[in-house]
């Protein structure tokens, strides 16, 4: 167990709480790298990624809507790592979304037999996020009460 300091209304606190420093940083650093570049080129060269990955994108406005929450979770991941359980937040969201996207979207065209080949890697990096993020959050500080002072 590692001691995490809380600061709550200008007062230090203590909570003992099991943080994994390493696995939160190196998460926010995935993030920056493969979510942040990723959606900066969903943006500046969407052609070259459509081609590059084979997506069937026709859409060019929802195509960039990905982008850019894409780019945003890579650049909130660089406040992340200066301040790692204030952005933790961000981690969770993605957790929340990739398993989300897995259990409402992947699984079931896989069940139906419809799941098609250029998506395999998105799984691929998908379950990766999601394993590093489910070892990274620190859940018991993410859902403890919050002491009124």
């Amino acid at each position: 167990m590692f001691l995490a300091r809380m600061v709550k209304g200008g007062k230090a606190m203590t909570k003992d709480t099991k943080i994994r420093w390493g696995w939160i940083k190196g998460m926010y650093i995935y993030t920056i790298v493969v979510a942040g570049l990723f959606g900066l080129g969903m943006i500046v060269v969407p052609e070259t990624i459509k081609s590059s990955f084979t997506w069937p994108v026709e859409e060019p406005v929802a195509f960039g809507i990905i982008g850019s929450v894409y780019l945003a979770f890579g650049l909130l991941s660089i406040l992340g790592l200066r301040s790692p359980l204030k952005f933790t937040p961000v981690l969770f969201l993605q957790l929340c979304y990739k398993s989300i996207w897995f259990i409402g979207v992947a699984l079931p065209l896989c069940v139906s037999g419809h799941f098609p080949s250029y998506a395999i890697p998105t799984v691929i990096i998908f379950a990766t996020f999601i394993v590093g993020d489910l070892i990274a959050i620190p859940f018991s500080y993410i859902f403890a009460k919050e002491s009124k002072q």
